[in-house]
């Protein structure tokens, strides 16, 4: 009974994000095609003279177009859809709070980046996908840094775990690991989900180990030294610093693919130049069909480390049976498909399915250690 609720939870889930996503790109393509963004630029410049304001009450007023107008779906499936599963722990003021939380956030953080990215299609035209790839890079450290000191904070309380036994556990696999952590810490993640959860954050000074207090005070401790011993495999075997190279480098190179095809796809839709604002929402279009191909792409690399990352949990706690239990327990605690379709994996999953990951497991620890 329980996979098949699983299985019907996330093909609503899956449908729903498939639909959703096809629903916007037609929704921004009529909203070009039809001469809309046109109107809203002659619009807003009747009132305001400063291009820089323009562009960003441009997005604005079509964010909240487009935040209005998939508010349903929204609703349905991040707050009905986790209450009929009983996954969610969250009224519908504080779903609602935490959403705007959310885009207030966001905004802070998302509103310099757009002034940003306006200035660098002005200044530099055909040549804008350079500098703008160069400062999203720069951007992406920094925001790695300040996530678990700043941000995380503003959504949940983070407080150090007190479990000694726990704590001394998780601090000589980190130094086994080369990695110095200073101290282990807990959020409360239950405040808005019954789901559980554990997360490696920041760079340099900033770096964390994050336990939700779902994992805490569901599992013992070394089904929990498992799931660390999992998250270090990924900073063990450098998956940090492959995916911030591999993902720098697709960066630059589907910044320039982007700006190529906005270029000659201009003139299709009767715009003037690259920086004309009425014209920028076809970037967002190319930037959707690039992704359908780069999706299934950075997947089958991320399950690809996925994998990795449990070998070297296994090798190191020697806690074969605590761990598939424990993949198992979250498996079930989040209602994840044990055996998804196998075009559902392997395009949209960056994990393995538990089926194939506990297989993986078996076979590593039957390995004889070299």
């Amino acid at each position: 009974m329980t996979d098949k609720r699983a299985k019907k939870y996330n093909k609503i889930k899956l449908w729903f994000s498939i639909g959703e996503g096809i629903a916007s790109f037609i929704m921004i393509f009529l909203f070009v095609i039809s001469g809309l963004s046109l109107q809203l630029e002659k619009f807003l410049y009747s009132f305001l003279q400063n291009e820089y304001l323009v562009f960003i009450a441009f997005v604005i007023v079509a964010g909240i177009t487009a935040s209005g107008l998939f508010f349903p779906i929204n609703y349905y499936t991040g707050f009905v859809l986790e209450h009929k599963y009983n996954l969610s722990n969250q009224t519908f003021i504080k779903w609602l709070r935490e959403d705007l939380k959310e885009v207030l956030v966001g905004g802070v953080i998302g509103v310099p980046l757009l002034l940003l990215f306006y200035f660098v299609l002005i200044k530099f035209e055909a040549l804008w996908w350079l500098p703008f790839a160069i400062i999203l890079f720069l951007f992406s450290v920094v925001l790695a840094q300040i996530l678990p000191v700043l941000i995380l904070p503003l959504f949940y309380k983070i407080t150090p775990v007190e479990n000694e036994d726990l704590k001394e556990r998780i601090l000589k696999l980190s130094a086994d690991a080369g990695l110095k952590v200073e101290n282990v810490f807990r959020f409360d993640m239950s405040k808005n989900t019954k789901k559980a959860n554990a997360a490696f954050t920041g760079l340099g000074k900033t770096k964390r180990i994050l336990l939700g207090d779902t994992l805490l005070d569901n599992y013992d401790n070394d089904e929990i030294e498992t799931v660390i011993a999992h998250e270090l495999g990924h900073y063990k075997r450098k998956h940090i610093i492959k995916n911030i190279l591999i993902g720098t480098a697709s960066s630059f190179l589907t910044l320039f693919i982007i700006a190529y095809l906005y270029g000659i796809s201009i003139n299709w839709f009767r715009f003037n130049t690259i920086t004309q604002i009425a014209a920028i929402p076809l970037i967002s279009l190319w930037a959707m069909l690039i992704g359908i191909i780069q999706t299934p792409l950075s997947n089958m690399l991320s399950r690809k480390f996925e994998y990795e990352a449990d070998e070297y949990a296994v090798k190191t706690t020697n806690k074969k049976n605590s761990f598939i239990s424990t993949l198992e327990k979250l498996n079930e605690q989040n209602l994840g498909d044990k055996e998804p379709h196998p075009f559902t994996e392997w395009f949209f999953y960056s994990h393995p399915s538990i089926k194939k990951r506990i297989a993986a497991i078996e076979k590593t620890a039957a390995k004889p250690i070299s």
